[in-house]
């Protein structure tokens, strides 16, 4: 089974070539450690939210924009195989003090998919939130996903991913649990919609809120805790 590490930052929007650049010198050494595939996206359509949003999740600054990230692995042992190396490397020391962000504020963890369906492929746009999900209603959360990728597929989604929350520490700046305000018998879920472009990311998802197969559609969550935006991929290789 898969398994995804996903990503949160807050980057100077002044900075967004050179973090362009510095993901894209980061490429080959994830590749030889096994990462399948590697996604950066920049901010686009990140609104501010009553409750909790992304820009909150990683104490954003006036001037910075919402990176939202992830590495994908065959499966979790890879992972955290990999993730032991980096801690070994000295290289990889060097390549966090030349970081163009603040990587004290970004907030990152390991989910397990548990709903993947479509195809992995270069998107063109990507919906990507972050949800606090009781414990016990895992097995609900999972309908729902399937049924939502279903019917998102029909209006052009390319690919719909639920991560289920199994590898995410406390941070002690920021971390997933405080950008969601997860209560103690919750755990966080990672997803993501991948779209041909923001055109039919637009146009998909106001068919999915007029389709009447999504009106008794009951959330097993807390929806006013979900964070969520839109981001157009800078790097997907």
């Amino acid at each position: 089974m898969s398994y995804i590490e996903g990503f949160v930052a807050a980057v100077p929007r002044a900075n967004k070539d050179a973090y362009r650049k510095h993901a894209a010198a980061a490429l080959p050494m994830f590749r030889k450690l096994g990462v399948t595939r590697m996604v950066e996206n920049w901010g686009d359509d990140v609104p501010d939210g009553k409750v909790t949003d992304f820009k909150r999740s990683v104490k954003a600054e006036p001037g910075e924009e919402i990176i939202f990230s992830w590495l994908e692995y065959p499966d979790k042992a890879t992972r955290d195989r990999a993730n032991e190396q980096m801690m070994n490397d000295p290289s990889m020391k060097d390549m966090g003090k030349s970081m163009p962000f603040d990587g004290k504020r970004m907030i990152w963890g390991g989910f397990t998919p548990i709903n993947d369906t479509g195809a992995t492929g270069k998107a063109g746009y990507i919906d990507g939130c972050v949800i606090p999900v009781p414990a016990a209603n895992q097995a609900a959360y999972r309908e729902m996903a399937d049924k939502h990728a279903a019917i998102l597929k029909e209006y052009g989604a390319t690919r719909t991913v639920d991560a289920w929350g199994d590898d995410v520490p406390d941070g002690k700046v920021t971390d997933y649990k405080g950008a969601v305000q997860a209560k103690n018998d919750e755990r966080v879920v990672y997803s993501w919609v991948e779209w041909p472009d923001k055109q039919a990311r637009d146009q998909g998802w106001e068919k999915f809120m007029a389709d009447p197969r999504t009106k008794d559609m009951k959330m097993p969550f807390d929806g006013q805790r979900m964070i969520y935006g839109g981001f157009e991929p800078i790097l997907d290789a």
